[in-house]
């Protein structure tokens, strides 16, 4: 393979598929974008795994930020070792990293043949959704630091932070799984056992249909006692909290189904209901576990603690000690690299900062900061290497202070309740009227019928059918957004999105992307040879400006420069053909300070001042169509941490009718998505960033927006990947449709439960009619609830 052309200028790389700004870095007649792409291959083509390009075009992960050497060199602490490995002995060890690159069927094929790169490494194995290697490696022939800088060598730097030191990844639940098993063996033998019951046996096998009976019930007892133990569980929290919720009437409906059945076999009445009870149990474990599958895979409950590293370089008498961040004190002197996090609140006392605090307060462009200032915990250094006096120790940081406070924990569950719940109190209402009103008729015309009567009302009255046609719809609608990149946190979420009347929106990193910026010149006009020029000279530095500007004007060609010199913090300069360029700040390159409003790179040439690019947020390509739908049915709001620079932008975008608010506080947003909801709203609030974080848990639906849905984002009800924002306002619906599907599964639910009573309060109830009855109602409601779904998805190209 070659590398992709799409234009005559546009030349894509062979391993990563991002632009090229030229041909000059080859290897076998494949063109790459960077010399860490290039490597990437050579690795992969000495180990004899190309065929990782063939599966996928272009699968790597761009290369062009290298990760240091010693970056893991904190892996060789045996403290840290002890945290992290899940198994060791005198030969192996077992590791868990967590990949957030992985994306394709090529980094299967890379990552579970990883034993080729490293000799070492007995085994890998892969779980894609969740993003995990589990990798088992030799002792004698290599070590965990080494097993992480092959990973990262490939592309695939593993994700370690500081809450792999606080607390292990939850192993999902697999309790539900063995109770489902359990209810579905009994449910299968007891049904082929019944058939005797249902069609009649002679006299002369009445000792065979005794066995039979006294199976059923042995068989019986362990779903009475064990897998309907969830529901037992739900129903007695909600009545401590004095709250009728949908497992209430189930367990029920459980118990006395099995107190009937169990009375007429030990009397020798009859065989009893335990085929009802057993499916009862086995469709509704079913229901819930369908419904749990989607939102395991992600973590929703997240602090800071899984954005920070889990150890930065500390130095001591001169010398780079990698120390955990619990070993960080006041006093110390860390030295930050290039893109790394500052974990703790300092002062700078070497070296130029320029650090991305996008995250922590909103700001879309990196901060300056020079040395004696105060740089604050969760900023991102951006340029060079810097080194800082810690001030406070990291749990006293600000960053944590703010995740800290009390507004911004997890706000109570009780006060939203599913309307399902609600309906299912008026329906217990209903049957336990309805049993006490047969009751009492057959108190005075037939006293002998009162018992199997009412009993017969709750097993034929069980409001499995709602619950059914709520968890399967749940679980399909959460399987059909999860498959689109919207990953809710639960059932109740898509309830919250389909009741939501107001949007706010974060601005930086939610509307704008992050990664790009929208650049445009003022000034006198330049050649063609002239921007080559520029480009050029801008492409020679790592300041992300730089770098964003030689991406928009391209590089055709590689141009030497001589005098080259960059001055961190204030801009760059070199000369070509006989001229000196000059790029960077008003003061750097005009000699004092300019009125231009926003982020601007100013431009001189020999002594000409020309001008400057200006540098404004770049807004996602597929808001202003989304912006327009929702504006039909919805108030929305703008909230930014930045300043009003993009005012005008915002009111062209959003119209006039919009609130707009600038210098936003995290507190701010917290305020004000409760002013909403004061005002009668149901907010929905999206966001990117730790300051949303308490607007997001505040909200009745907080939405988290990701570059890649696996990398960290704040606490938030749903996580929805950047790209799919466009979706929106077809997601609600699907939700809102959601709801209709229950309610309308819930009415032929009545239907199949006024048939069944029809029979149950003459007490002739027999246990063929509850046998016919129980499925047909499930499989129909299942047929329902699914195909609904599923098409309206359709219909909405989901």
């Amino acid at each position: 393979m070659s590398a992709t052309v799409l234009t005559d200028q546009e030349i894509h790389c062979y391993h990563c598929g991002e632009p090229c700004l030229n041909d000059k870095i080859r290897a076998e007649e494949k063109i790459f974008c960077c010399e860490g792409c290039k490597m990437v291959y050579g690795i992969l083509n000495q180990s004899e795994l190309c065929d990782y390009y063939s599966l996928n075009e272009n699968p790597g992960i761009n290369q062009r930020i290298r990760v240091r050497q010693d970056k893991f060199a904190f892996l060789d602490d045996a403290k840290i070792q002890e945290e992290l490995i899940s198994f060791q002995d005198d030969k192996q060890v077992h590791i868990t990293f967590y990949l957030p690159q992985m994306h394709c069927s090529s980094c299967l094929y890379l990552l579970e043949n990883l034993h080729r790169l490293n000799p070492g490494v007995v085994s890998s194995k892969v779980n894609f959704t969740r993003k995990e290697a589990e990798i088992v490696f030799l002792k004698e022939k290599t070590s965990l630091r080494r097993v992480a800088e092959t990973l990262t060598s490939i592309g695939y730097e593993p994700y370690i932070s500081l809450n792999d030191l606080k607390e292990k990844r939850p192993a999902i639940d697999k309790s539900m799984v063995y109770q489902l098993g359990v209810a579905g063996f009994a449910f299968g033998n007891i049904m082929l056992m019944s058939f005797p019951e249902y069609l009649g046996i002679d006299a002369s096998e009445r000792g065979l249909l005794e066995i039979f009976r006294w199976a059923n019930f042995a068989l019986a007892i362990p779903v009475l006692l064990y897998s309907a133990l969830p529901f037992y569980i739900s129903s007695w929290k909600s009545l401590k909290h004095k709250f009728l919720n949908i497992d209430a009437p189930i367990a029920l409906a459980i118990i006395i189904t099995f107190i009937r059945s169990a009375w007429e076999v030990l009397s020798g009445t009859g065989g009893g209901y335990f085929d009802s009870m057993t499916g009862i149990v086995f469709f509704m474990l079913a229901g819930r576990i369908v419904q749990d599958k989607t939102y395991r895979q992600l973590s929703f409950e997240r602090d800071y603690t899984s954005y920070f590293p889990i150890a930065v370089s500390v130095l001591k008498n001169g010398l780079e000690t990698p120390t955990t961040l619990p070993e960080i004190k006041p006093g110390d002197t860390l030295l930050i690299h290039n893109e790394e996090l500052i974990p703790a609140d300092g002062i700078l006392t070497r070296g130029k900062a320029f650090i991305d605090y996008s995250f922590v307060t909103g700001e879309s462009l990196p901060v300056q900061k020079e040395i004696g200032e105060i740089v604050y915990a969760g900023g991102k250094q951006t340029e060079g290497t810097i080194e800082m006096l810690v001030v406070k120790e990291v749990t006293q940081s600000y960053l944590t202070k703010l995740w800290n406070r009390d507004e911004f924990k997890e706000k109570e569950e009780i006060n939203t309740r599913s309307f399902v719940h609600l309906l299912s109190r008026y329906f217990t209402y209903i049957v336990l009227t309805l049993a006490t009103a047969t009751a009492i008729y057959w108190y005075f015309n037939d006293p002998s019928r009162i018992w199997p009567a009412v009993t017969a009302i709750f097993i034929i009255a069980c409001p499995c059918a709602l619950f059914l046609s709520n968890t399967f719809t749940n679980g399909n609608v959460l399987s059909i957004l999860g498959r689109n990149r919207l990953y809710m946190r639960n059932a109740q979420a898509i309830e919250d999105m389909a009741l939501a009347t107001h949007i706010v929106f974060d601005k930086t990193g939610t509307l704008t992307s992050t990664r790009e910026q929208d650049i445009r010149w003022e000034g006198l006009d330049l050649d063609p040879a002239r921007l080559e020029i520029i480009a050029a000279l801008a492409d020679q530095s790592n300041h992300p400006l730089s770098k964003a500007l030689a991406r928009h004007i391209g590089r055709k060609s590689s141009l030497p420069f001589t005098s080259f010199r960059e001055i961190p913090g204030q801009g760059i300069e070199g000369e070509a053909g006989n001229q000196q360029y000059r790029l960077g700040s008003a003061v750097f390159v005009t000699g004092h300070s300019h009125a231009a409003r926003g982020t601007s790179v100013f431009v001189r040439i020999g002594d000409q001042v020309y001008g400057h690019f200006h540098f404004s947020n770049h807004y996602r390509e597929s808001i202003p169509e989304l912006i327009r739908e929702l504006k039909k049915d919805f108030r929305l709001s703008v909230l930014s941490g930045d300043t009003a620079d993009e005012q005008d932008n915002l009111i062209r975008l959003m119209g006039r009718n919009t609130s707009l608010l600038f210098h936003q506080k995290p507190e701010d947003k917290l305020n004000y998505i409760k002013q909403l909801q004061a005002e009668g709203g149901k907010v929905m609030m999206i966001g990117d960033g730790l300051n949303d974080a308490g607007a997001l848990k505040q909200s009745d639906i907080g939405i988290a927006v990701a570059e890649q849905t696996n990398n960290f984002t704040p606490s938030s009800d749903a996580i929805i990947e950047a790209r799919q924002l466009s979706k929106l306002t077809r997601f609600i619906r699907l939700c809102k449709a959601n709801r209709n599907i229950i309610v309308a599964s819930f009415v032929l639910s009545i239907v199949y439960n006024v048939i069944g009573l029809f029979f149950a309060v003459q007490g002739t109830l027999s246990p063929v009619i509850a046998a016919i009855l129980m499925p047909s109602s499930s499989l129909s409601i299942l047929l329902l609830t699914f195909g609904s779904s599923s098409l309206i998805a359709r219909r909405l190209k989901l």
